[in-house]
């Protein structure tokens, strides 16, 4: 009789990427595919998404590194000289912006908040793309968003301030902006959840007949959460009028993009078992991430359905005040990065086009820090974290219901309201 032996086999084990140096290394980028600005084709927006496959695993980028705007992409810009300039200076303010909340923090104006230090192209560029009415569902590194809308930048530093001149009246965390007329709808701290709101509001405008469609945002960490995929399977059997954003900077709170993205090569490719067209671009951009945002728009607005955007760039700052990046990666990784600096970028473009300088761009960025600091005044007379005027505590009772139950009633009172 013969006995048969099971192979002997190693123990299961899990795995996950993780990155390929840790604090205390240098910074190594080699891995890193740095692709040509100009070479990835563009095709019409009405191309089925099984045909541009490609996009999904390539960059689409505009400018070079001598500052010229190539290739097919660089036609669906569409901006003169002056809407560049201006796009420059949405930048410009934002930074600045980041600079002084970030301060304020540290004085304990505010208990918290968080920067978009190197990410600034993403929203300033992709709101060229979007038209009054149309609404971007947003996590809270797209203020930009707001800046290229116009947003006060008054109203913008109270909500940080969380004081009486907070249009959200101290109901949300710093940063977590709302404005309806902009098209900002109000950031949500459970990420994930705004995919399905910009899907669902985008399925309504179409129940509706109207014209407007939606912008969701996500980062790669957060494309790990069951809302993303449900989001992706709605607008995908509905083809519903949204464009699907995932803000790639490499780092979720403190975990490396790896572990989201698991072996799917990039997160643009997710779109593929969707059937969603699905484009990877150079986010440091800022004319790669307008093209590609108007190219995504017109594929919505003429009824082709979703577009799934990945933007390639890094997360330079901490994930928030309340972190410390140099725990999980090395402390100069930022200024290490293949694909640059976004605003140093536009910057050189303009040079290039001969209608900026390096004196006119100094000229620039203090004219931007003397416009935040002016209404940071403004915001400050009316009140601070721990001084001035604020919101009363009889407002956490107001617009929740259209008429208020009950227990409501009952519990307002209590509180001596």
């Amino acid at each position: 009789m013969t006995t048969l032996h099971a192979p002997v086999r190693e123990p299961l084990a899990l795995r996950f990427e993780t990155p390929s140096v840790r604090p205390g290394d240098s910074p190594d980028f080699k891995a890193f595919q740095k692709p040509v600005a100009g070479e990835i084709w563009r095709p019409d927006v009405d191309t089925p998404a099984e045909e541009i496959r490609d996009l999904a695993f390539g960059m689409i980028r505009v400018l070079d590194d001598d500052g010229s705007a190539v290739g097919p992409w660089a036609n669906e810009v569409g901006l003169n000289h002056a809407e560049l300039l201006r796009g420059l200076r949405h930048m410009l303010l934002l930074r600045a912006y980041d600079g002084r909340m970030l301060l304020a923090q540290r004085q304990q104006k505010t208990s918290f908040y968080m920067q978009h230090l190197g990410e600034e192209a993403v929203s300033c560029g992709f709101q060229r793309a979007m038209l009054p009415g149309d609404m971007n569902f947003p996590t809270y590194r797209q203020a930009g968003l707001l800046m290229a809308s116009g947003y006060p930048l008054k109203s913008m530093i109270c909500q940080v301030f969380g004081n009486d001149g907070d249009t959200v009246r101290g109901r949300q965390l710093p940063v977590f902006y709302s404005s309806k007329e902009h098209g900002f709808f109000s950031i949500s701290g459970n990420l994930g959840t705004q995919y399905i709101q910009a899907v669902g509001w985008a399925m309504g405008s179409a129940i509706a007949g109207d014209s407007k469609i939606a912008a969701a945002w996500i980062g790669d960490g957060s494309t790990a959460e069951s809302d993303f995929h449900a989001a992706m399977v709605f607008a995908s059997s509905y083809r519903a009028p949204v464009i699907l954003n995932i803000v790639n900077n490499q780092w979720a709170i403190s975990t490396f993009q790896g572990v989201a993205r698991g072996g799917s090569g990039t997160f643009a490719a997710r779109g593929h078992g969707f059937g969603i067209p699905a484009l990877r671009v150079d986010g440091n951009d800022y004319l790669a991430v307008v093209a590609v945002a108007k190219w995504a728009a017109e594929r919505a607005r003429r009824n082709f359905g979703p577009t799934l955007i990945e933007y390639v760039t890094y997360r330079a700052a901490g994930h928030s005040t309340s972190d410390d990046p140099s725990a999980y990666r090395p402390t100069d990784e930022g200024s290490c990065w293949p694909l640059g600096d976004p605003v140093s970028r536009l910057k050189q473009h303009l040079i290039h086009l001969g209608v900026w300088s390096e004196e006119r761009h100094s000229q620039a960025e203090a004219e931007a820090l003397a416009e935040v600091i002016e209404a940071q005044k403004e915001a400050e007379a009316i009140g601070t974290l721990h001084s001035g005027k604020r919101p009363s505590p009889a407002e956490m009772f107001d617009d929740v219901y259209a008429e208020m139950p009950a227990h409501l009633r009952r519990q307002r009172q209590q509180a001596g309201f």
